[in-house]
C-alpha cells in the first residue's frame, strides 16, 4: 500500500558506496533530514556523503501526510511551563523560520512540489479551554494564532485554534530535486558505528563528524534511545468525491481526526496507536477510518490508503543535537512525532551549525541532553513497563511462523499486525513483513528462519 507521493514520483537512482572513503561528514539516512543535512553542510563548504540502505526517501518521508507547519498539537502552552518562554520561543522560532526556509529554497530553485502556504488548525467538538490556551501561548511566542469557533469542517466543533501562514507540499517532488544538490550512496547498509568509523556491506567510511538520521538510532549504548522513544504508527486514506478543505486540521479529542487537501483528494488520517500493540476489537484500522470516511462524506470513494511510523519522545518534543556526551562527534536526529518535514529542515539547520562550530541559540530546547522533566519520568515508565512485557513474551512458545518472531534488535516478541501484513515490535517499533525481512528499524537484520 503505497502512498499518493510514491504514486506520481520518480527519483533517479545512485550507485553504491564504491568502497573504503574518506570525508568530513557522513550522514546515515537518505530522508528529508538527511538529504538537507548534507545540502547546507556543503553550502557552508564541508563535504558530506549520505549512506542509505535502500533508496532515497524510502523510509518515512514518504509516508508523510505532509504538512510544514509549526503547529505541532497542544505544545506551546506546555512548553512554556515545562522549559520557560525562552527555550519556547527557540522552538516557535526554528520552525516558522523552516516554513520559510521551504518557500526560498522552493522559489530559488524553481522546485514544482505544489507548494501552497494556508492555515492549520486544531480543533475540538467536546471544549474549548485547551484550545484558547494554546492560542494565548503560541501567540506570545510571536506565531500569528488565533482561537474562534467557525470551521469549514462539514460537522460541528466548539473550538478552533488557527494558525496563519503554514503550509503543505508534495515531499517526494521537493526530496528528488534537493537529492541532486548531494553525495548519497543508495543500497549501502549501514553495520555498525565506532568512534570515527562507519561500517557498511559496501565499504568502512571514516568521517570526522557522523550523523544519524535515519528515524530511530540503531546504536543503542550511549544515548540509549530505545529507552527514551517509543514508535506509534496511523493510517491515511486519500479520498475522491469529498471536500477539500482551504486549511489543514487535526483534532485534539481522542477520537480527533486529521483533514488535508491534496489536489483534488482529500487526505484523512487517524487510527493512531503504539507500534505492536494489538487491536481490541476485530474491526480493522483502515476500515474504521474508511467508515468514518462515509459518515462524514456520503458518497466518497477511497483511491490510496498508508500507513505511517513516528518515533515519540518522553517529553514529546525532538531529540536533535549531539549523540551523547561520550561520542561529541556524532549528532542524531529522531523523535519528530507527527512533524517530520517542519523538524527535518530545523533539524538539518540545527546539525549544520553545531557541525560548522556556529552559534546556535535553537538548539537548546531540540538537545537529547536537555532536563528531565515529570511528564517524561511518567512516560519513562510505561515505556518501560511496555518494553518489559515485551522481553518477557519472547520466553513463550511462539507458534508455528516461518521466522522466530522476537525481534533481533533486543528481543522483544513480535507481534502480527492485519492491517500491514507485518510482524511488529512492541517495544522499539521495529517491524517486518511475513517471511521476516526488515521493514523498518532499529532493527539492522531480518528475523531468523525456522528449520522446517
Amino acid at each position: 500500500m503505497e502512498s499518493v507521493w510514491v504514486e506520481n514520483t520518480e527519483i533517479r537512482k545512485r550507485e553504491p558506496l564504491p568502497g573504503d572513503m574518506k570525508v568530513p561528514v557522513a550522514v546515515i539516512g537518505a530522508g528529508l533530514t538527511g538529504i538537507l543535512t548534507a545540502y547546507y553542510l556543503k553550502q557552508a563548504g564541508i563535504r558530506a556523503v549520505v549512506l542509505e540502505s535502500d533508496r532515497i526517501g524510502s523510509g518515512q518521508t514518504k509516508n508523510t501526510t505532509a504538512k510544514i507547519t509549526s503547529q505541532h498539537q497542544l505544545v506551546y502552552d506546555r512548553m512554556i511551563r515545562m522549559f520557560g518562554r525562552g527555550m519556547a520561543g527557540h522552538y516557535a522560532a526554528a520552525n516558522e523560520a523552516a516554513i520559510g526556509e521551504y518557500e526560498r529554497l522552493i522559489l530559488e530553485k524553481g522546485i514544482d512540489c505544489d507548494f501552497v502556504r494556508c492555515p492549520a488548525c486544531l480543533y475540538s467538538r467536546t471544549g474549548t479551554e485547551q484550545l484558547e490556551r494554546e492560542a494565548r501561548a503560541a501567540e506570545s511566542l510571536g506565531i500569528k494564532a488565533s482561537f474562534g469557533t467557525e470551521c469549514e469542517l462539514p460537522f460541528p466543533v466548539a473550538g478552533v485554534t488557527r494558525f496563519e501562514g503554514q503550509a503543505r507540499f508534495h515531499p517526494l517532488k521537493f526530496l528528488a530535486k534537493m537529492a541532486e544538490e548531494v553525495e548519497v550512496y543508495e543500497q549501502t547498509r549501514v553495520l555498525r558505528a565506532e568512534d570515527k568509523r562507519v561500517e557498511t556491506d559496501r565499504g568502512c567510511v571514516t568521517a570526522e563528524h557522523i550523523v544519524f538520521a535515519a528515524h530511530f538510532p540503531f546504536v543503542n549504548v550511549p544515548g540509549y534511545y530505545f529507552a527514551r522513544m517509543y514508535q506509534e504508527r496511523s493510517y491515511v486514506v486519500a479520498l475522491k468525491g469529498a471536500e477539500t478543505p482551504e486549511g489543514m486540521y487535526l483534532g485534539i479529542d481522542r477520537d480527533g481526526l486529521s483533514f488535508r487537501s491534496c489536489g483534488n483528494l482529500l487526505l484523512l488520517g487517524g487510527g493512531h496507536h503504539r507500534t505492536g500493540r494489538k487491536k481490541e476489537n476485530g474491526e480493522g484500522r483502515y476500515e474504521a477510518l474508511s467508515g468514518k470516511a462515509g459518515e462524514i462524506y456520503p458518497g466518497c470513494h477511497e483511491v490510496f490508503r498508508w500507513s505511517a511510523q513516528d518515533c515519540m519522545t518522553l517529553d514529546g518534543l525532538p531529540y536533535i543535537g549531539r549523540f551523547s556526551g561520550k561520542k561529541p562527534e556524532w549528532y542524531v536526529a529522531t523523535g519528530f512525532g507527527k512533524w517530520g518535514m517542519t523538524t527535518a529542515m530545523a533539524g538539518a539547520r540545527i546539525l549544520t551549525a553545531l557541525i560548522g562550530g556556529q552559534d546556535c541559540p535553537e538548539a537548546d530546547i531540540f538537545s537529547p541532553r536537555r532536563h528531565f522533566t515529570a511528564q517524561a519520568a511518567k512516560e519513562l515508565a510505561v515505556h518501560g513497563a511496555c518494553t518489559m512485557k515485551g522481553l518477557a513474551k519472547h520466553l513463550l512458545p511462539s507458534g508455528k511462523e516461518k521466522i522466530i518472531p522476537n525481534c533481533p534488535h533486543m528481543g522483544c516478541r513480535l507481534e502480527w499486525n492485519p492491517d500491514e501484513e507485518s510482524y511488529d515490535c512492541p517495544c522499539h517499533g521495529s517491524r517486518f513483513d511475513m517471511e521476516g525481512h526488515l521493514i523498518d528499524g532499529p532493527a539492522q537484520t531480518d528475523c531468523r528462519r525456522r528449520d522446517l
